[in-house]
Parts: C-alpha cells; structure tokens; sequence
C-alpha cells in the first residue's frame, strides 16, 4: 500500500508550540523572556514563551538561571518557592535545584537520591536590558549582538528598555507581517506621529543576509526603509518625538509568541537627547510605558465604542491603531481567502523565507545561517531606492 501523502504548510509560520515546525525554528534562535530590570536579585517568576512555561530566577551573585517550571517531585510550580544563593528550593517539599537542574537536596528522602533527578535548564545570557533565553536543541550560538544600539555615550542619549505589561491577544505572525506592510502607516497611522508618511507608497523588498530590507517609496523619491532580522525583530528609525531630542531614534523590536493567541513585545529604544531634558525624557516615557493603556483603548474601537480618530494623544494613536488593526484580523487570521497585490512585496517576501526555512527543518537540511542586522544608510529615516 502507497504510504499517504502528507500536505504540509510550510508557509504557515502561526503555530509555534512544542513540536510544531515554526515552534522548533523559533527555538533554533535567543529570545528575550523578561526585562532585566524586573528581575531582582533573589526573586523567581514564571514566564511563558512558544506554548511553554519556565522558571527565571536571580542569584546571589546576580546571575539569572532559566530552568522548568515545576518541581520533578510532586510537580508544584518552583517559581512559589525560595532562591537560596544560586539555588532554588521548592514550596511543597523543600527540594533544592541549581542553575544546571540537579536536585541538590531532599529534606525528607536518602542522601542518595537526589543526584538521580536533573530537571530541565537553558542557557541565558543578559544584553541591552533583557534577559534572552536559548530554548533550542544543541549548543546555543553566539547571542546576536547590535553595536549601534549597544556602543553610545550614556551622556548623549537614553536606552529605553520597554516589555509589554500585558500580552497583546492576538497571534505574533499579524504583528510581523505589519512590520513588513508600510502601505498600512498611510491609513492606519494617518492620525498619528507619523502623519508625514502620507499617500501610497511604492514597495520593493529584497533578501539580504540578516533577513529582508523594505523601500517604501513616495512621490517625492524618498524611500522609508524597514529592516527585519529573521525570525522575528524589527529595525527602525523613528522621527523625534520629544522636545531636546537631535537625531532619529533607533528602534528595535522582538515580537515573540506566549503562546498561539498572544505575544508579547520586547523593544530597545535608543533616543538622542542628553542633559535635564533626558531625565525628564526617561520619567515620562517609563510612567507612559508602565501605564500601558492602548490595549483597553484599541479594545474599546474594536468593541465600536470609540473610533481611533478620537485619540487626541499622538504618541498613544500607533500604538491603538496597529492593535485595532492587527487585531481586526481575527485572532488567528486565516489567510485562506486573502487577495495579495504587488503592494504587499514585504509580505509575500517574508512568507516565501519562512516557508523554505520551515521546509529544510522539516527535511533535515541545514538552514540559513543569517547575519547581524546593521542599519541602512539612512538620512532622516528615509533613503534614495539608488543608494
């Protein structure tokens, strides 16, 4: 009997739990899971990334430790327990886990037996103000770096660290293929910051060795760039939006998935501005950042309470506005029945690399070793399509 034929989606990037193919390839890279600065020393929490959920906890020494998120002796979550030095000791049963997984102690059990357990570990590393975790198999590579986000003068701008307070409830696949969409910033964003960018642009996407690159040209010959670093962060330069600020922020995005239905974004905002007016810069953005409102606003548009033209303040109109309308696809969006035009080069671009990466996962070839990220020659945010 002829063995049945399995029709596999490799285009369809949306699922990401343990097994799935795009969940394996997600896992395959660093992830951020927590801001580092929420991380005190001596506190554990329970994060929950790709359909899974894992223990962070800090040390003594300031070290973060990842490891599972439950006790191997009767399964209570260790992030209720107590970090003691390096360790991590269960509430249940007073069961003791360094960094690695061992069980080092057992209260109530032989001596003996506590070297026969090892629970799950993964390697960490801390960078710009996240705590990145290696979920994959094998040895972790080297953690991506980004020197021009990394190497400035304190004294000469602001590194803004912001992680959603809350996950956004929808799949992280609507907000990546946003990123890659610059048509929508002309309707979408045409009450925003970024009213500037007006009318229809035309699109070129091209492959490059980090990921892909998008021109979004306007009649003026201009080109808006966008940047995306396979699988899942966004480049940008964003115009200055505070009084005191020289120069184009640069903004860069992870989008990385809780579970199918939620995601949660991890962004570094690098803003030139120094001086009294950094501090103040810093205090407003923190307290604007911690309050988070855009998420019950957006609900309330999509609800048809409000209509996002009635947002007054400007900096929180992007914000709603990409939640209303990545939202508005449905949770999940099924792309069965969509209609793509040659607008959406981003998008079909981006499909096109996930579905051959997915591909050789699925037939165990290797897949392509992307490059770091580095910043188009840019003026102002925009660049000539010749340069």
């Amino acid at each position: 009997m002829a063995e049945t034929e399995v029709n596999i989606d490799y285009g369809d990037y949306s699922h990401t739990g343990p097994g799935t193919l795009a969940g394996r390839y997600l896992r395959s890279f660093w992830q951020p899971l927590y801001r580092s600065h929420d991380l005190k020393s001596g506190k554990a929490v329970t994060v929950r990334a790709l359909g899974e959920d894992f223990t962070l906890y800090r040390g003594a020494s300031n070290q973060v430790y990842a490891v599972a998120p439950r006790c191997a002796h009767r399964g209570t979550q260790l992030s209720t327990g107590w970090v003691e030095g390096e360790c991590i000791r269960c509430f249940y049963h007073g069961w003791v886990y360094d960094g690695s997984g061992q069980c080092l102690e057992q209260p109530a059990e032989d001596a003996s037996f506590a070297k026969k357990i090892k629970i799950a570990s993964y390697p960490v590393r801390e960078y710009l103000g996240l705590v990145f975790v290696y979920l994959g198999e094998g040895k972790a590579p080297e953690l991506p770096r980004f020197p021009f986000i990394e190497d400035v003068a304190d004294d000469e701008c602001v590194r803004l660290v912001h992680v959603d307070k809350k996950p956004y409830p929808f799949n992280y696949r609507n907000g990546l293929e946003n990123s890659v969409d610059p048509v929508h910033v002309a309707f979408v964003h045409r009450n925003s910051e970024y009213r500037g960018l007006v009318g229809c642009p035309e699109v070129g996407a091209e492959e490059t060795d980090y990921g892909l690159i998008l021109y979004a040209r306007r009649q003026d010959g201009e080109a808006r760039v966008t940047q995306f670093q396979m699988p899942n962060i966004l480049f940008i330069k964003q115009g200055p939006r505070y009084p005191g600020e020289t120069d184009w922020r640069d903004f860069l995005l992870w989008r990385v998935p809780v579970d199918d239905e939620s995601f949660r974004g991890f962004r570094i905002i690098l803003a030139h501005i120094k001086g009294e007016a950094a501090e103040r810069f810093r205090e407003q953005e923190e307290g604007f950042m911690a309050q988070d409102p855009a998420p019950s606003i957006a609900e309330d548009v999509l609800a048809s309470k409000m209509h996002v033209d009635e947002i007054t303040d400007l900096r929180l109109a992007v914000t709603v506005q990409d939640y209303v309308a990545q939202k508005g696809q449905g949770v999940i969006y099924d792309r069965t029945s969509e209609r793509l035009g040659r607008s959406d080069a981003g998008v079909i671009l981006l499909r096109k690399i996930y579905a051959r990466e997915l591909r050789a996962l699925a037939e165990g070839k290797p897949p392509t070793k992307w490059a770091v990220l580095r910043p188009a020659a840019t003026i102002g945010g925009l660049s000539s399509l010749a340069q």
